[in-house]
């Protein structure tokens, strides 16, 4: 009984778990941003490359 009461009450694993979801939402924002700003950066280098021909 006292192994599950211990058990019960350890933290680590809740640590972990906040730390994965933080770490995934970060990597959404910054392929989310990537692909905006990749885009973009696209769309002006193109114009940029017909203005010069």
């Amino acid at each position: 009984m006292s192994a599950l009461r211990k058990f019960w009450n350890d933290e680590q694993g809740q640590d972990i778990a906040e730390y994965a979801v933080m770490l995934a939402v970060i990597l959404v924002i910054v392929i989310g941003t990537v692909r905006l700003i990749g885009t973009q950066a696209n769309t002006v280098f193109s114009q940029a490359a017909s203005s010069i021909q």
